[in-house]
């Protein structure tokens, strides 16, 4: 499991390839982030749905569920390989989900990988409208009061970037990730923490 904590921790992602079925390690030339500071945007309808607000939010309940979530999908990139892997490195402590709740049922989830204070979101399910968008928000606010400096999305779309989401470059992004995968970060989101180890190989 080290060797795919180091590729993370290198800015490598997996993906599963879409012809084969094989596994691909990808990296692209810009990496799309969601801004922790005062760059993150959220918009008008987003705000009415945090003012009534009836979801709890919690870390690694039920990362199981969120993972079948996320891979159920007819446009999912996640195979039964990389399942199996997103479950070994969560039970290694390095894959986390972040579960949405109503009541005791699942409304949105997002698997993501921790490295030190980079927080890598892999991919995102939901049951319930708006819940998703809730999660983004309660998400940031709690990354942004444990210090993370990073907020990895990998690939940006016309939904995030209403959040304020942006790409940059490949040399910038290394140079954030070299910052943050080093210094191990606790994230507390509700009544849940995670530790997040860092990283300090090469």
């Amino acid at each position: 499991m080290h060797w795919w904590v180091q590729a993370y921790a290198k800015g490598w992602f997996p993906m599963a390839h879409p012809t084969h079925g094989g596994l691909d390690l990808w990296r692209s030339q810009s990496r799309a982030l969601i801004p922790l500071d005062q760059d993150f945007r959220v918009p008008r309808s987003v705000r009415r749905s945090l003012g009534r607000d009836t979801f709890q939010l919690s870390l690694n309940r039920s990362f199981d569920a969120v993972l079948r979530g996320c891979a159920e999908r007819p446009d999912t990139w996640i195979s039964g390989e990389l399942a199996r892997i997103y479950r070994q490195l969560h039970r290694a402590g390095w894959a986390h989900s972040v579960e949405v709740w109503e009541g005791e049922e699942l409304a949105a989830g997002l698997l993501a990988i921790g490295i030190g204070s980079c927080w890598i979101g892999e991919s995102m399910m939901h049951h319930r409208d708006h819940a998703g968008n809730v999660m983004l928000v309660r998400l940031v606010e709690a990354l942004r009061d444990s210090g993370y400096i990073l907020f990895d999305v990998q690939l940006s779309n016309q939904h995030l970037e209403r959040f304020g989401c942006r790409e940059i470059g490949d040399p910038a992004y290394t140079a954030l990730l070299r910052q943050a995968r080093s210094r191990p970060t606790t994230l507390r989101l509700g009544e849940s923490t995670v530790r997040c180890e860092g990283w300090m190989r090469e």
